[in-house]
């Protein structure tokens, strides 16, 4: 620790010892600062705020009806976009600063220092934006700050509405063209559908594949009722020749009825027990040897009681002349009926290729016109509620510009801040001019004690010569110090005359 401070008064003293370095330096890097700052031109800021409010009493009330786009991020892009070079050319025109402009050099170097200088900028909070912009000129600078303004609230409502509109023109036009791609689409349909009459799939019921599936299937069941009606016919037929007695015996089992009866118990005992045991079981070959037995009696029986002599006979063959009468009929109908569904089976047959190509066709047709439809009947509304939107951008102001603060120039020049430039060019000055004693003291070091003596030397110090200060030396050494005390306060004295006539500048301002 004791090492250090020695350092430490070491350096100082290097400092001290050279004094005329630290005020030479110090007179002249703070003159020679102060004059550059003295030239340095003022320059006025002129600023502006403006409030961009979007959120409209209309906005939730119109919801879902018009076309409500996003006007926050709207905003955000047209600040971002205001300071473009289209927009600075527009201002330079408004402000009549072109008018100094001889060729595309030099209009392209007043863009360039326009960009420099203008600034736009978010309050921080909302939609809040500050514009600002430094000139020599403070007339200037307000007027360019105003043009800046006129075009950004300009910007914000006629691009909205330029978009409107553009946007109605557009789908207008979308609606025309879809209008005649559905009149054509209606057209090829109706002519397709009076070129293919019969052969529609919603006339046939369902598709093809299906109706000729459906028709195999009545041409099984016409087949079969056929066969069903042939065998009543035949078996009628037989009946009345004579050549089927027992059917004639069966038609006539009402004449037993007590045998009948004990018959169609046994059969429902028979039935019951072949439920739980199988044909061996002895109560079941009992019961079928007796059910056996009975028939054979009624057989008996009904030949003694024969009906056919008499009223009897005259009677039952009536019944089965009508009865014959009844099945040739039926027969003949499922006969038609069968040779019908195979007509039809067969012109669907012959229509095997046609058909499908006809209901490929017509599903093609049908998705084009439900697509024409569609896409129509979305941009009728979307029409509309474009129109809505339209009427609402001409009629009200869904993003309101209000301005907060009118461009204004203070008074006071914004740049140079000489109050504080004087102070650190006069800090500064006395900061090097004991930055360069203290180098020279590292270049040519002065040998202030012994120690330093055997140091530099590496022998012995055999005896040390004291300074005796002479009143001649001591009053030169006096002379020294106030001059040079008197010049550093000079400086002091400088650097307080120009703080106080800035100071007052300001406060007068």
């Amino acid at each position: 620790m004791h090492d250090i401070l020695n350092q430490l008064l070491i350096q100082l003293d290097n400092v001290v010892k050279r004094p005329w370095h630290v005020i030479a330096c110090a007179w002249i890097l703070s003159c020679a600062g102060w004059v550059v700052m003295v030239n340095i031109p003022d320059r006025y800021e002129a600023t502006a705020r403006v409030y961009v409010d979007s959120q409209s009493l209309l906005r939730p009330l119109l919801s879902g009806i018009t076309v409500q786009p996003n006007i926050n991020e709207q905003v955000n892009i047209m600040a971002n976009t205001l300071i473009s070079h289209p927009n600075l050319e527009k201002v330079a025109r408004m402000t009549d600063m072109d008018l100094f402009v001889k060729n595309p050099t030099q209009l392209e170097s007043l863009i360039t220092d326009l960009n420099k200088h203008l600034l736009l900028k978010s309050a921080g909070y909302g939609d809040m934006y500050t514009i600002s912009y430094e000139n020599k000129n403070p007339v200037l600078a307000r007027k360019v700050v105003q043009a800046l303004l006129t075009i950004f609230v300009e910007n914000g409502l006629g691009n909205s509405r330029k978009d409107i509109t553009s946007s109605q023109n557009f789908i207008d036009d979308q609606i025309k063209q879809y209008e005649k791609k559905l009149e054509a689409a209606e057209n090829d349909l109706k002519n397709f559908k009076i070129k293919n009459a019969g052969l529609m799939p919603g006339e046939m019921g369902q598709d093809y594949f299906g109706k000729l599936s459906d028709m195999k299937d009545q041409i099984h069941l016409a087949e079969m009722e056929y066969q069903e009606a042939t065998q009543r016919r035949d078996s009628l037929k037989r009946q009345l020749s004579g050549d089927d007695p027992t059917l004639i015996t069966d038609a006539i089992t009402s004449n037993t009825p007590e045998i009948d009866g004990r018959i169609e118990t046994l059969k429902r005992n028979l039935d019951a027990l072949r439920l739980k045991y199988t044909d061996q079981y002895p109560d079941i070959v009992a019961t079928k040897n007796l059910i056996k037995e009975l028939e054979e009696n009624r057989k008996k029986e009904s030949k003694m009681r024969s009906p056919l002599s008499g009223t009897g006979q005259s009677t039952l063959y009536q019944q089965l002349n009508v009865s014959m009468i009844e099945a040739t009929a039926q027969a003949e109908s499922a006969k038609a009926k069968l040779d019908a569904y195979r007509s039809q089976y067969a012109q669907l047959q012959s229509q095997t290729n046609r058909i499908p190509e006809v209901e490929s066709e017509y599903a093609q047709l049908t998705r084009n016109y439900d697509i024409y439809k569609k896409n129509y009947e979305t941009l009728l509304s979307r029409g509309e509620s474009a129109k809505l939107s339209g009427e609402l951008q001409n009629k009200t102001d869904v993003v309101d510009f209000k301005i907060i603060d009118p461009p204004r120039v203070p008074s006071r020049p914004s740049f140079p801040n000489r109050l504080l430039l004087t102070s650190l060019i006069f800090v500064a000055s006395l900061g090097i001019g004991v930055a360069f004693s203290w180098l020279l003291g590292q270049l040519k070091p002065l040998v202030r004690s012994r120690h330093d003596v055997e140091s530099i030397t590496d022998y012995p110090l055999l005896g040390v010569i004291s300074l005796i200060e002479t009143p001649q030396f001591l009053a030169t050494k006096r002379r020294k110090l106030i001059l040079q005390g008197s010049v550093l306060a000079l400086l002091f004295l400088v650097y307080g005359g120009l703080m106080t006539h800035y100071l007052i500048r300001d406060l007068v301002f």
